[in-house]
């Protein structure tokens, strides 16, 4: 159902505060493994992380504080977590004016605007054009506003062909300055008072487009229909807004496109301190802030916990660090990616630690992530959180609690 033309201005979430215990003693600390932390200090950990290999499958440690998820969307279930590619039936989908219509036998993606060479092509002679498979994240750009919409995101194998070859075939007029993106899906915008129908659509510089593919497969299999069929724009990077569904039009601009997509709504409200002034800035949703959450706690036969999780950004993971109640942050195990290159930051990376002698009682835990270029996943208190009056973009640290 598609939501009023308007900018939502929520207040600045924060994550409720949670309950811990006093402060660990160095002792403790020592005892615990959260001091003098190595790679070389971590055994037992297994390649895949949330495989179900038979020496990882403990019993599941249930969080105290559960995620009330919509039983009736596709959101990924944290504590299910086990592989790294994401389940469809767990992968969500948004659309802002119910699915797009397409018509497969006559459907043809449209090339135009500022162009030398206009075409109209089939998914065939789409599909006939130099492949490209890669695992990159899809994640919505409302994914952590709220306790219960956190698991709007996912990792999936996207197929499909080069945006900037295919673009450099047609030939970039030189007043060229961006790309619009438009889809099937169809609704009604009130606009200064009139009503008017409009595709969906989205834009994207000259520069932002060269990782851009053309997808008509996810996981090896045809697009489903939840997922854009025959085709989508895949952007790794960047938030799933950007990666318009239901493809059927590529329009070449000497202009901004100033719809509601890309100028009303998915627009962030931040506030930036000046000595005692806030000066609030709008910025459009498009590249992934750095994030990391606890995913799945297990319990082994000789008591360790075993505690997994996910980490991702527009760049590659630098690293993942853990803190286990008022502990210093320790750095914990990155996993490597599979089927995917660890330089490009295109995938998720999971990460795990051993935490080998639990004390027993209520423990908060919680992850942070570093990306290649120094952003740091932050604190809910941090001014880049408590200032951004908007729901969009939320990627502050989320404490998870258990007891053992």
């Amino acid at each position: 159902m598609s939501r009023p033309p308007v900018l939502y201005v929520w207040p600045s979430f924060r994550w409720d505060k949670v309950m811990t215990r006093a402060s660990l003693s160095r002792r403790e600390l020592v005892r615990n493994g959260f001091i003098g932390l190595s790679a070389a200090a971590l055994a037992g950990i297994s390649p895949s992380l949330f495989a179900a290999a038979a020496d990882d499958d403990g019993e599941l440690v249930p969080f105290i504080d559960p995620q009330p998820i919509d039983p009736k969307r596709a959101m990924l279930k944290w504590e299910e977590l086990r592989d790294w590619i994401t389940p469809e039936k767990q992968f969500f989908a948004v659309s802002h004016y119910g699915a797009g219509k397409v018509n497969l036998a006559d459907w043809k993606l449209k090339i135009g605007g500022h162009v030398e060479k206009p075409v109209d092509l089939s998914l065939d002679q789409i599909k006939a054009r130099p492949a490209t498979t890669f695992a990159a994240t899809l994640e919505c750009s409302g994914n952590g506003s709220t306790a219960g919409f956190m698991g709007a995101v996912g990792n999936a194998r996207w197929t499909g062909t080069s945006l900037a070859a295919l673009l450099a075939e047609c030939g970039l007029k030189p007043e060229a300055t961006e790309i619009a993106f438009w889809g099937a899906d169809r609704g009604k915008e009130t606009i200064r008072t009139k009503s008017y129908e409009q595709n969906f659509a989205r834009t994207l510089k000259l520069a932002e487009m060269k990782d851009a593919i053309l997808a008509w497969e996810m996981n090896g299999k045809p697009l489903p229909a939840s997922h854009g069929a025959p085709l989508r724009l895949v952007v790794p990077g960047w938030y799933g807004i950007a990666w318009v569904k239901w493809l059927t039009w590529i329009e070449v601009r000497d202009r901004p496109l100033m719809n509601r997509f890309t100028a009303r709504d998915y627009v962030t409200v931040r506030g930036e301190r000046d000595g005692n002034d806030i000066e609030y800035k709008e910025t459009a949703v498009g590249p992934m802030q750095v994030k990391s959450l606890v995913g799945r706690i297990t319990r082994r036969d000789n008591g360790t916990l075993h505690v997994t999780g996910a980490a991702w950004s527009r760049a590659k993971i630098q690293k993942v660090e853990l803190r286990v109640d008022n502990s210093p942050w320790f750095e914990v195990d990155l996993a490597p990616q599979q089927d995917a290159n660890p330089a490009d930051g295109r995938a998720w990376t999971f990460w795990s630690y051993d935490w080998k002698t639990p004390m027993p009682g209520e423990h908060t835990i919680v992850s942070r992530a570093t990306d290649a270029a120094g952003r740091v996943q932050p604190e809910a208190d941090d001014d880049f959180i408590k200032l951004k009056q908007t729901y969009w973009e939320a990627n502050q640290q989320y404490p998870r609690q258990i007891k053992v």
